[in-house]
């Protein structure tokens, strides 16, 4: 099996990470990305076939949180948030619909532009006084504090991995109701 490296164009569908395993799926002008896993550049045509197992390490990361701090004490408003860092530039995304479609789409509410992210990725969906996350049949899965979900209630302070981006809900207003 060829082996493609970062920065190859490589054509349509789906590539496996030879290191871990992780999954990422391409269109036809698409280049290879770094694997936003492990960070290697090494991708196989994946098929259906594949009985490979992958590495099993958590997507999770240990979170810096100065700058979630920074960003919780600058919010004036109560309420749920996704922030992420992108670089050095930071992210507040305020949820305010009922339904909010985060993917690569140009119709997404949340709009995360990267081959790893799936055009609808996921759903945060606000009902009854709790927030939850579903995956909406993404490629490679939405993982929540490093685990692999179809679902998940999110409480303030989770990691949400879309693709590539480390989101982190924040609710201001059931921490203060809490306080």
């Amino acid at each position: 099996m060829h082996t493609y490296l970062t920065g190859t164009l490589a054509g349509v569908g789906s590539f496996r990470c030879r290191t871990c395993g992780f999954h990422v799926a391409l269109h036809a002008l698409d280049e290879m990305p770094e694997c936003p896993n492990c960070g290697d550049h090494r991708f196989a045509r994946a098929s259906m076939f594949d009985v490979a197992e992958p590495d099993q390490t958590p997507l999770h990361e240990e979170v810096d949180t100065d700058w979630l701090d920074a960003i919780r004490a600058g919010l004036e408003e109560e309420g749920q948030f996704l922030a992420f860092r992108d670089g050095e530039r930071a992210s507040v995304l305020p949820l305010v619909a009922e339904w909010t479609r985060v993917g690569r789409s140009l119709t997404a509410d949340i709009r995360l532009d990267d081959p790893t992210v799936s055009r609808r990725h996921a759903l945060i969906c606000r009902q009854e006084g709790r927030v939850r996350v579903l995956d909406d049949r993404s490629l490679n899965g939405t993982c929540v504090n490093g685990d692999r979900v179809e679902w998940h209630d999110l409480t303030d302070g989770d990691e949400l991995v879309i693709g590539r981006y480390h989101l982190h809900f924040l609710d201001t207003a059931r921490v203060a109701a809490t306080a």
